[in-house]
């Protein structure tokens, strides 16, 4: 009987520790998705309605514009061009920083020696670095390579996107045994063939995810873009959304919300689809090495 008691008891606590976890999940939900909503619902008033009292509050019949903010954040700004220069930074930035640093990371892996650990650690390294250390000389250095553009920006995203790509690529690579890679040479497979038909598949996990944080990084990304593009011929979203701002402290608080919310519902729909590819890819490079 006190064996049956005690295990009812342990049951008992048991759910009403869960029950509070999920209390506290839940509240952290509301807390992190309530921002958004807001966003949402002052995009959808008035100029006017948008004031310290009543931007917490439900469009009504009278601040109820619908799509007008909408149409005038991506017409009236130029938003389209804003938008298309973010997409060819992010693919070509996420691209760029996937292939490069996969193959870093399974040479790293796989080659081992004093030149591959000083690779690994000075990409580690770089994670630590602040930006702000480097941001005048990289804007420098930027304007003598002719790194000012949106079409070449890449690479110095590439170079602040490795440390984490690589931290990942290698930890992952670790748990994936090389008998695979000998018998693919055995075959008559050289390196790149290795790596393209046999690495690259099996990197899937790690891929998507660091795909999805890289992503995130590069398209919400303000100051690098302002600091190197030329930024009366270039504009990326977040540049763009700053010149809502009008003269003597004028906001235009309804069409910086649209396009803000335009902004975010791309990266809320990947993250949304991909999400269980994070914790994929975190868990399977997180081994021992």
């Amino acid at each position: 009987m006190k064996k049956i008691y005690h295990d009812g008891a342990v049951s008992g606590a048991r759910r009403a520790v869960d029950a509070l976890l999920i209390a506290l999940l839940v509240v952290l939900c509301v807390v992190w998705v309530y921002p958004v909503f807001l966003i949402l619902i002052n995009s959808l008033k008035a100029e006017s309605a948008i004031s310290t009292t009543s931007v917490f509050e439900l469009p009504t019949a009278a601040s109820f514009v619908g799509l007008h903010n909408y149409i005038y954040g991506v017409t009236q700004m130029n938003f389209l061009s804003s938008f298309f220069y973010s997409l060819v930074i992010t693919v070509t930035s996420v691209v760029l920083i996937l292939v490069c640093c996969s193959m870093c990371g399974w040479y790293i892996t796989r080659v081992t020696g004093k030149v591959s650990r000083a690779m690994y650690l000075l990409c580690v390294f770089s994670m630590i670095v602040p930006f702000q250390m480097v941001m005048f000389t990289l804007s420098k250095t930027a304007d003598t390579l002719r790194l000012n553009t949106p079409f070449n920006i890449a690479i110095i995203y590439l170079g602040f996107g490795a440390g984490l790509a690589v931290f990942m690529f290698t930890g992952f690579m670790k748990s994936v045994p090389i008998a695979i890679e000998e018998a693919a040479m055995i075959d008559g497979c050289n390196p790149l063939q290795i790596f393209f038909k046999v690495v690259f598949p099996i990197l899937k996990p790690t891929m998507i995810s660091t795909a999805i944080l890289e992503t995130m990084w590069v398209w919400n990304d303000y100051l690098l873009p302002q600091l190197v593009l030329d930024i009366k011929q270039y504009r990326t979203i977040p540049m763009a959304i700053q010149y809502f701002r009008g003269s003597y402290g004028k906001v235009e608080m309804g069409p910086m919300m649209a396009c803000i919310m335009i902004t975010v519902l791309p990266i809320i729909i990947m993250y949304l689809v991909c999400q269980k590819y994070i914790i994929e890819g975190v868990i399977a490079g997180a081994v021992k090495g």
